[in-house]
Formats: C-alpha cells, sequence, structure tokens
C-alpha cells in the first residue's frame, strides 16, 4: 500500500469511528457520578468470539445477523462437544502426545460475535482495512524473534511468560490495550476525582489512570501496564499510556499474540453509548514494530455480578515441573523447541 493509500484509508477510518461513536450516542445522554462526570463505573466484559485480527474467512468488516447467527450455532456445538465427559475407557494417551490442557467448562471466551451500533464486527482492527496488524519488515523480525525465546527458554523462570509468573494475565488482558482471551474477560471500573481504576479480573491486575497530572515519568521509569493519565472530552473519558515495562512487550496469545515496543503509546477512549455499553476505541503508535498507526475498536458490555479474585497458581505448580522437565532434557541431551513460533 502505498503512502497516499495508507493516508485515505486513515482518513475513512476515522470517519467510520467517528461516524459510529455519533450514531450511538445520538439520543443518548450518559448517567452522571456526584462528581459530575460521566460514569463508566461497573463491571464489564469484552468476552467475545470476534478477536482483535480478522480470520482469513472474513472478506470484510461486517457480518449479516444471519451469517453471524450460523457462526455462533457452530462455535456453540464445538464447545458442547469439547464439554463432554472424559470416556472413562479411552486409556492413557500415547507416549509424548499432548493429553490436554483446560477442560471446555473451565473456559469462558463468549458466546457471540462482537456488536457495536447494530454492526456484527469480524475483527477489532478497523485501521488497516483488511483488520490486520502492520507489522514493519523489522517489527516482524522481532515479533517472531520475540515468540521463539518465550517458547524455547527453559534456563530459568525469568524467562518465562508474565502468565506463567503470574505477574500479568496472558495476552493483552491486561492492556492497554485491553484484548479479550480465554478466559475472565470482566473488568471493574471505579472513579474518584483525581482518578480512574480499571481493576481487570485476570490476575487482579488494577490501572491506575490520573487525572489530574498529564506528564508521563522520566524514561527510566517504566512500570508494568505502563504508565497512564487521563482527561475528559465531552462524554469521552480519554487515556494516553507510554513508558511500557520492557518485560511485557510480548504479550502472547494464540493468533493474536501482539508486540509492543517499550517506546510504544497507546491512546484510548471511553464513552459510554447505552446503559449496557461502553464504546472502548484505541489506537497504537509504535513506529519501531508498525509501518503504520492501527486502531481499532470493541464493546464493552455490562456484565452482572462482582468481579471474582484471580489467585494465580500457575507458577506456583507449573514452573517447577516446566524447569525440572528441561533440567532433565539437557542431562539427556535433548533440546526442547516449540514447533510454531509464528503466532498465527
Amino acid at each position: 500500500m502505498t503512502p497516499l493509500s495508507h493516508r485515505l484509508a486513515a482518513l475513512l477510518t476515522a470517519g467510520l469511528i467517528a461516524a459510529t461513536a455519533t450514531a450511538q450516542a445520538a439520543g443518548y445522554h450518559p448517567p452522571r457520578n456526584g462528581l459530575g462526570q460521566p460514569d463508566l463505573q461497573g463491571t464489564w466484559t469484552n468476552a467475545s468470539l470476534t478477536s482483535l485480527q480478522r480470520p482469513a474467512m472474513f472478506k470484510g468488516l461486517t457480518l449479516t445477523e444471519a451469517e453471524a447467527a450460523a457462526l455462533e450455532k457452530r462455535r456453540a456445538a464445538a464447545r458442547a462437544q469439547q464439554d463432554k465427559p472424559t470416556d472413562p475407557n479411552a486409556g492413557a494417551p500415547p507416549e509424548a502426545a499432548d493429553p490436554g490442557g483446560y477442560n471446555a467448562s473451565w473456559t469462558d471466551p463468549g458466546v457471540s460475535l462482537g456488536r457495536i451500533d447494530g454492526q456484527v464486527r469480524t475483527s477489532w482492527i478497523v485501521d488497516p482495512l483488511n483488520g490486520q496488524l502492520p507489522y514493519s519488515t523489522e517489527g516482524r523480525k522481532a515479533y517472531i524473534e520475540a515468540l521463539r525465546k518465550a517458547r524455547n527458554s527453559w534456563d530459568g523462570p525469568e524467562n518465562r511468560p508474565l502468565g506463567e509468573r503470574c505477574i500479568l494475565g496472558f495476552g493483552s488482558t491486561a492492556g492497554p490495550p485491553m484484548l479479550n482471551v480465554l478466559y475472565n474477560n470482566n473488568y471493574q471500573i471505579v472513579q474518584s476525582k483525581d482518578a480512574v481504576v480499571i481493576l481487570v479480573e485476570m490476575n487482579h491486575d488494577a490501572r491506575i489512570i490520573r487525572l489530574t497530572d498529564n506528564k508521563h515519568p522520566q524514561p527510566s521509569i517504566r512500570p508494568w501496564m505502563g504508565d497512564s493519565f487521563g482527561w475528559w472530552e465531552g462524554d469521552t473519558l480519554v487515556v494516553e499510556t507510554t513508558n511500557f515495562n520492557p518485560g511485557e512487550s510480548l504479550r502472547p496469545y494464540f493468533g493474536n499474540s501482539i508486540l509492543l515496543s517499550p517506546n510504544a503509546k497507546v491512546t484510548e477512549r471511553f464513552t459510554r453509548v447505552s446503559t449496557k455499553q461502553i464504546l472502548y476505541q484505541f489506537q497504537v503508535n509504535d513506529p519501531a514494530t508498525y509501518s503504520q498507526v492501527w486502531r481499532a475498536e470493541m464493546p464493552l458490555n455490562s456484565a452482572a455480578g462482582p468481579v471474582y479474585e484471580y489467585a494465580c497458581h500457575e507458577g506456583n505448580y507449573a514452573l517447577p515441573g516446566i524447569l525440572a522437565g528441561a533440567r532433565k532434557a539437557d542431562k539427556e541431551g535433548r533440546r526442547i523447541e516449540a514447533v510454531d513460533v509464528s503466532g498465527r
């Protein structure tokens, strides 16, 4: 795509986002809290069959309701099959075969595709128009190398992914940007005069967004989830995040793994568009990794009930086994290496 085409696509996408936000906001006025702010408080979920990037089976950003219903029915049937009781007469799996991980009853990825302003979405990415992450040549190399290291480093716990070590939730569930994963896709938003806090159910990560200070700290200060400050633009909370910790550059989650360099800037917009939905829009500006600024939008839908404690234990039990297996392989002169490092 030429630079001119990139600019035209960006303008078209920006117009689509603006039109969507306007259409949704028409006739709806979000409630105010006691501070006079638009009230975003409550429990919200981004659980969905829609994911960040557009699968190859889809050719455009939207589907008809009939197409969506057919796909959702197939997914429900597949899940029901996965959730059947294990056959007690099946015997042990073959030696060295993958015995599987979670039973489907432990997962909660969502049961429907995402819908924004009445449109069924096939990806959260809206720019580029193909719904794919626009890695530069060097950015893709860095992404593949980061995946290779994450999947093939067994020297010690420091080299293992953050999710395994119970430091942050896997994927980019904590954000920013906040992306849906296999389970625990719930968020609780709490507001005060000086800050907005987003409690992430996965690994009970808490993002604190300052409202009174619009300066990021010096580059040497790089907290988990970056440094965030925000401000109100009408009914929309705008949040800017930089100063990312290098340890969370790779956010692995199957085919929707992403890489953000420590100097990336993520800008998020939270707009309550109905009693049951927040329109969550974000853009990622990361020249070290991507060939252009990329943009996405997703619904945060109201969720019943509280956010439960996520008492991460994988690191307590799985890491000793992982490292013990690696040491055994070392003694036997075997090399442990994952086959697929593409993340797709």
